[in-house]
């Protein structure tokens, strides 16, 4: 998938966001902050964009979200449950209504059977509602192919949820 492909979509989501009148959050970490950059690439989105965490350890979605160690010691970082408690965290400690999440292996090492190379979670938690994961399994064509597929997931989900 090509740039202009998420750059159209990072601009559909911050248009969403303005009919919608709320402001985004982005709790990231296999992404590394790429979700919120590819949003803020967009001149004027500042106007949506409120913050983007990027908690890459497991100490720092603990402490920027909240999430308790032992959700993450039970489940591992890569999970349903730390995609959910991402999202919901992000609201809690940002202003915005709307918060996307994302946690997941992209390689070249750190899978395992369970969790293969190319798993990513997602998460979404729009205010008011109780936030929804989704799971995706990207094919294993290097990081920076999975890591795309991740951010032009995320801002899929956010229409979606918007819609």
């Amino acid at each position: 998938m090509s740039g202009l492909i998420a750059e159209a979509k990072a601009i559909a989501v911050l248009e969403a966001c303005r009919a919608r009148g709320i402001l985004l959050a982005t709790a990231e970490s296999c992404t590394g902050g790429l979700i919120v950059a590819s949003l803020t690439d967009i001149g004027g989105s500042s106007d949506v964009v409120d913050r983007g965490f990027i908690t890459y350890s497991n100490e720092a979605k603990h402490a920027m979200l909240g999430i308790p160690m032992e959700v993450i010691a039970a489940h591992g970082a890569v999970s349903e449950e730390v995609a959910l408690a991402m999202a919901a965290g992000a609201l809690q400690h940002s202003r915005a209504g709307i918060a996307v999440a994302v946690t997941g292996v992209a390689g070249p090492g750190g899978g395992s059977a369970a969790k293969p190379v190319g798993l990513v979670w997602f998460g979404v938690a729009l205010k008011g509602q109780a936030p929804q994961a989704v799971r995706h399994v990207f094919p294993d064509q290097g990081r920076a192919s999975i890591r795309q597929n991740a951010v032009e997931t995320a801002l899929d989900l956010v229409l979606k949820t918007l819609a």
